[in-house]
């Protein structure tokens, strides 16, 4: 057993990281307040451009014909890591390299192995992670945090989808933790480009139902040419803020998880202190006993 100066240090030292933990929590805590907001804000609006898009696109007899639009090969794959650039947020950071390891080296392996597989990471955390895993980064955007703005994320969303219209890549993926709740984030695998467009089924008409037209202005292509890339900026500031209130959930709920670890440590070593101070006491009576009982002989 441990002497009891050994385990006044420990008591203080867990003690100590306690509150740094506390304090994290409640600050995770606070951030998170901002960050729920503006992914419940912007998810009705994101849902509401998505209906729209659908909606006008079932008014097209044929597929639209976009620069975003779905392609039949897939030969150059890119792959657009979200983590942060923290950590003490649980197994926020790690599920994002690891699902993304799993893409490069099981769904597209194929062309991994012909060097057709590009990452971008968002966060210092998911660069770190792959380039342990030995995957190569081309990108890595640290400060992207600093301010995050709809116009800030629209200027990285329209580079990587100008890179999709020019023809550098063929298929690019988000992986990102989406925001459930404080206690539960989804990891998301998705895919961003090429656009595919749901169509709902037209159902035929009875006999006596019209058909309603609708007049368009401008046409309705230009009308969709101009809602493709407004919806893929949206969904794109959509993941991002996502991610954003998961990793502040995900901390929040570590540090919880830890400051309660901490104060059922205090109480398992108060109890060996006083364990240990019982049997310094009871040593001690007895060498006095010993020494009268010598005495005494």
């Amino acid at each position: 057993m441990a002497n009891l100066k050994d385990i006044r240090i420990r008591i203080a030292s867990v003690k100590s990281t306690q509150q740094v933990t506390s304090a994290m929590k409640m600050v995770s805590a606070a951030k998170l307040r901002k960050a729920q907001d503006a992914i419940i804000q912007i998810r009705p609006y994101a849902e509401k451009l998505n209906e729209v898009l659908i909606s006008v696109s079932n008014n097209i007899s044929s597929e639209v014909e976009n620069k975003y639009a779905t392609r039949k090969t897939s030969n150059k794959i890119l792959i657009i890591a979200i983590a942060s650039n923290r950590g003490l947020c649980g197994g926020f950071n790690s599920n994002v390299v690891k699902k993304t390891v799993e893409l490069v080296t099981i769904q597209f392996k194929q062309q991994a192995l012909k060097n057709n597989v590009d990452v971008i990471t968002i966060g210092k955390k998911a660069a770190d992670g792959l380039k342990s895993k030995g995957i190569k980064v081309i990108q890595n955007h640290v400060d992207f945090y600093d301010n995050i703005t709809f116009n800030s994320v629209s200027e990285l969303a329209q580079v990587i989808m100008d890179s999709y219209a020019n023809g550098d890549y063929d298929h690019i993926e988000l992986v990102y933790n989406q925001f459930k709740n404080a206690a539960v984030q989804n990891l998301v695998n998705e895919q961003y480009l090429p656009v595919t467009i749901a169509r709902n089924k037209v159902e035929k008409l009875t006999k006596g139902e019209m058909k309603l037209a609708y007049l368009f202005e401008p046409s309705i292509y230009e009308i969709v040419s101009v809602i493709i890339p407004q919806s893929l900026k949206v969904q794109f500031f959509k993941a991002i803020l996502d991610s954003v209130a998961a990793e502040h959930g995900a901390r929040m709920t570590a540090m919880h998880k830890a400051t309660d670890n901490a104060f059922d440590l205090i109480k398992e070593l108060k109890l060996n202190y006083n364990k240990a101070r019982q049997a310094a006491i009871t040593n001690e009576i007895l060498e006095i006993v010993s020494g009268a009982n010598a005495m005494k002989s």
